[in-house]
């Protein structure tokens, strides 16, 4: 795959996605995925492969989303995905329906999760689960606790479900 160099891109390393398929299950058949800060568009990549019905990749750069229409050809996913250039909280306001899964991956330090935490329960289904990349270790994000979580570097990655947590990995 290739994509373009663009400011505050950090493709999730493969170790991490492991762990986090890991964490899903691995099989994803039937549920529906939305990669909120898509980028390298690896997360909705891998899902689209491990049998998600729907991915939703959305990103707000022209070249970005032009790497990932192209990605998802050579892949031979783009049946299986849409792309759509948007921002985040503009996107989330507006689409009018509710995922399985959530891939939270934001640029650091310019408080899009503040932002997009109020608007999760009208995006999300009620049994969702939200995977966060974060540059600080979360408890949770709303109603959605963290139930797993990681280290790579400076990279907190977590699992979220809606209720408690009941221990951290």
């Amino acid at each position: 795959m290739r994509f373009p160099d663009s400011p505050g891109l950090r493709p999730t390393p493969d170790r991490v996605r492991e762990t986090l398929f890991n964490w899903l299950g691995g099989d994803l058949s039937g549920r529906s995925c939305l990669d909120l800060f898509a980028g390298s568009g690896a997360l909705g990549f891998e899902a689209a492969s491990r049998g998600a019905a729907r991915v939703l990749l959305v990103d707000s750069s022209p070249q970005v989303v032009a790497a990932l229409a192209a990605n998802a050809r050579t892949l031979d996913v783009d049946k299986r995905l849409e792309i759509v250039r948007s921002d985040a909280v503009r996107f989330a306001t507006s689409v009018g329906e509710r995922f399985d899964v959530l891939f939270l991956d934001p640029p650091f330090k310019q408080g899009w999760i503040e932002r997009l935490v109020p608007l999760l329960p009208s995006l999300l289904a009620a049994d969702a689960v939200l995977y966060v990349e974060a540059e600080r270790l979360l408890a949770g994000c709303g109603q959605w606790q963290t139930v797993r979580q990681g280290r790579a570097g400076q990279v907190f990655y977590h699992l979220m479900q809606r209720g408690g947590a009941d221990g951290a990995e």
